[in-house]
């Protein structure tokens, strides 16, 4: 019978295709084992049962053909929370993190009661996060895929969140006119070229295009939100973008033709521009 420790050698498999081989293997085994990697490392002659060295194998080999961690498991940490992950939406990521931290930090200049608004929410990542940190905003979080809308429903469920709605909407055809004073819109929409080469790399080769590509310079989805938002916000509200990271020039200046002030781009951990935000005061 298997045990522990062996499994964990299987690490070498997963250097040709991880760039963490060590964490794919441990958090894989950690998956089937049903344990943490505390326990993991604490009993490394721990037998493995042989419906779960099935399990684990039929795990390691679609991890060596690509299919991302987060697929595989079924989960990812975001923020503070434990987030269901589907082939739907994309994977959050640690750099989205960032635009819940401004949007955070912009409390001090919003409503105590604010509505927020969350543009293609995928998971629902940003909106919870937000959500879970001010139990007194109000959120509403769109998405046009209904795969994506669904599982951002069954996340706040999860996460026992009361002040989240989400429904489906292309953008925001379907918020309602008499709802259109947010004081505060976040969105990480798509944003990366038709014909980039990264997305025949790594992760992105598996996630849904629609969540990934706009256009053929990658703005075409920031575009809209920019010249939309306007209609949806309060007097004093603000627009919070996340975009890639060669995009901040041009981000800028979507938002000042748009009629914004107070226009910034701040960069992530990796010193790359990332988020830009503007504040409407027309």
């Amino acid at each position: 019978m298997a045990k522990v420790s062996q499994l964990l050698k299987t690490v070498d498999q997963l250097r040709a295709v991880s760039d963490s081989p060590q964490l794919d293997c441990e958090i894989l085994l950690c998956h089937v084992l049903e344990v943490d990697r505390a326990q993991l490392r604490t009993w490394p002659d721990a037998t493995v049962e042989p419906e779960q060295l099935q399990r684990f194998e039929a795990l390691l080999q679609a991890r060596l053909q690509g299919t991302p961690i987060a697929y595989l498991t079924g989960s990812q940490g975001f923020w503070s929370l434990d987030l269901n992950v589907s082939p739907d939406t994309l994977i959050p990521r640690p750099e989205t993190e960032l635009v819940v931290e401004i949007a955070l930090a912009l409390a001090l200049a919003l409503p105590r009661r604010s509505r927020v608004l969350d543009l293609g929410t995928g998971t629902g990542a940003i909106a919870l996060a937000l959500a879970s940190e001010r139990q007194d905003w109000q959120l509403t979080a769109i998405d046009s895929q209904s795969g994506a809308v669904a599982l951002a429903k069954q996340n706040c469920q999860r996460q026992g969140l009361s002040n989240v709605q989400i429904f489906q909407s292309d953008w925001f055809s379907a918020i309602a006119a008499d709802r259109a004073d947010f004081d505060l819109i976040v969105s990480n929409p798509p944003y990366i070229e038709r014909d980039d080469p990264h997305l025949k790399q790594g992760d992105v080769r598996f996630e849904p295009s629609s969540a990934l590509v706009s256009g053929v310079d990658g703005l075409d989805d920031l575009k809209k939100i920019v010249r939309q938002s306007p209609d949806y916000l309060a007097v004093g509200g603000w627009l919070l973008v996340e975009h890639g990271c060669e995009q901040g020039n041009a981000l800028r200046d979507l938002f000042v033709s748009a009629g914004f002030s107070e226009v910034a781009t701040r960069r992530d951990y990796n010193n790359l521009d990332r988020v830009t935000l503007g504040q409407w005061r027309r």
